[in-house]
C-alpha cells in the first residue's frame, strides 16, 4: 500500500489566504470532502459522522449517548433522573462537534446550505444534551461557548440560501432571526454584557444593513464575514490557517 499523498499535494497547491475545498466519491462509493490545509489534507465523509466512523455501533457518539439515556428512562419508570455525563463523556462530545464544524464551513463554501443546516442543527442537538446532562455549568460551556459561531455559520447558510433566488426579503427575515437566536443564548445564560460586543452580532448587523440597502454583497465579503467571526474562536485547530485567509482577502480587497 503506497501512503504517500505527495503526489496528490503536487497537483493541488496549498494557498494561504484561500480556502480550497472539493467533494468527490470515494473508493468505498461514499461521497467525500477535502480540505486542503498547509501541511496536506483533512479528509471527511460527506454525510453521516465526518470520519465514518459508528461509536458502540451508532452513527455519532451523540446517538449512543441519547440511546444510553432512553435505556436509563426506561429503567426508572420514564425519568432521566440520575443520568449524568462525566468529564471524559463530555470532553468526547466536544472533539465530535469539531469535526461535525469543520464540515459544516467546508459546506458552506461548497454552497452545500441545506449541508450546513443539517449539521449545524446536529451539533445545537449535542450542546443542549450536554447542558441537560453535565454533571456542571462548567462542563456544559466547554461546548457551549461555541455556539455563538455556530448561530452565526448557520444564519449565514440559511440567509445565503434564499439570496442566490434573488429573494432578499426573506434573507433580511432569516437574519433578523439569527440576531434574536444569539441575543436570547447570551440570555438565557447571563451574558448580557456580552450582547453589545458579541462580533457574531455585529457581523450579522453589517450583513443586514447592506442587504437592507439592497447591496447584497460578494460571495468573496460573504465568506470574509462569515469567517472572520467563525475564527474569533481560537479552541479550534484552524483558527490560525483561517485567520491568515481571511488577512490575505483583505489585503486583495
Amino acid at each position: 500500500m503506497d501512503f504517500d499523498i505527495s503526489r496528490q499535494l503536487e497537483q493541488w497547491d496549498y494557498q494561504p489566504g484561500k480556502i480550497a475545498v472539493r467533494k468527490f466519491t470515494g473508493n468505498d462509493g461514499v461521497e467525500k470532502i477535502q480540505l486542503r490545509v498547509d501541511l496536506g489534507l483533512l479528509q471527511m465523509n460527506a454525510a453521516g459522522r465526518p470520519d465514518g466512523k459508528r461509536p458502540y455501533g451508532h452513527p455519532s457518539l451523540l446517538e449512543y449517548f441519547q440511546a444510553k439515556l432512553a435505556k436509563h428512562a426506561a429503567a426508572n419508570v420514564g425519568s432521566e433522573a440520575g443520568f449524568q455525563l462525566t468529564p471524559e463523556d463530555c470532553s468526547r462530545l466536544q472533539m465530535e462537534s469539531l469535526q461535525y464544524n469543520h464540515r459544516y464551513i467546508c459546506l458552506l463554501e461548497l454552497a452545500d446550505f441545506a449541508g450546513v443546516e443539517r449539521d449545524a442543527e446536529r451539533n445545537l442537538a449535542a450542546f443542549e444534551f450536554v447542558t441537560q446532562h453535565a454533571g456542571s455549568e462548567e462542563l456544559a460551556w466547554s461546548l457551549l461557548q461555541f455556539q455563538p459561531q455556530l448561530l452565526l455559520i448557520l444564519t449565514r447558510a440559511r440567509a445565503l440560501a434564499v439570496l442566490t433566488d434573488e429573494d432578499h426579503s426573506e434573507a433580511v427575515a432569516r437574519i433578523e432571526l439569527g440576531i434574536e437566536e444569539l441575543q436570547t443564548f447570551f440570555n438565557k445564560h447571563s451574558r448580557q454584557d456580552l450582547i453589545p460586543i458579541s462580533g457574531e452580532i455585529q457581523a450579522l448587523e453589517t450583513w443586514l444593513s447592506e442587504i437592507t440597502a439592497s447591496r447584497p454583497l460578494s460571495p468573496r465579503e460573504q465568506l470574509e464575514q462569515a469567517l472572520s467571526e467563525a475564527v474569533q474562536e481560537e479552541d479550534y485547530e484552524k483558527a490560525a490557517h483561517m485567520r491568515d485567509a481571511l488577512r490575505n482577502l483583505k489585503t486583495e480587497n
